[in-house]
């Protein structure tokens, strides 16, 4: 995953809103050491539970704060060829459009989620496909051939 400023995100806009990093813990059911590393750099960028914690105490956008941390790309869109890589056979991306095409319900907690939710969900599960797809095909040109 590319490097991205989050801290310093969060620090901007906890200071907007003239919070005080206890008051954001608090008002985001944290710790306020978690906040102070997360913004000075030191934790990273934290997990998308922690972001949607954030996002709401800060009454801004969720989906801003995961393209901000690099979760989701900003204007992507799934279907676009520019989406797919290169490298990626006819079986990758057959295997990438039954993924995007499976119908059943996408729930969270027993509730369906809405359109803009699924779409946030497949915007990042796109990113960890083409990301696993790769990984593994870098496995199979560096391990040796082990048939006799």
């Amino acid at each position: 995953m590319v490097e991205h400023a989050f801290g310093p995100y969060l620090k901007q806009l906890r200071e907007q809103q003239s919070y005080s990093i206890n008051q954001l813990a608090e008002a985001a059911g944290i710790s306020n050491s978690q906040i102070s590393r997360i913004e000075n750099g030191v934790r990273g960028v934290p997990k998308p539970a922690t972001i949607r914690k954030l996002a709401e105490a800060l009454s801004v956008s969720y989906a801003d704060m995961m393209k901000q941390a690099g979760y989701i790309e900003a204007a992507s869109a799934v279907n676009e060829p520019q989406d797919i890589p290169e490298w990626a056979t006819y079986k990758d991306r057959r295997d990438f459009k039954k993924m995007l095409e499976d119908e059943d319900d996408l729930m969270f907690d027993g509730i369906p989620l809405d359109d803009e939710d699924k779409k946030r969900i497949k915007d990042v599960l796109t990113g960890l496909f083409w990301e696993a797809k790769q990984m593994n095909k870098r496995k199979k040109t560096d391990e040796p051939d082990k048939r006799p």
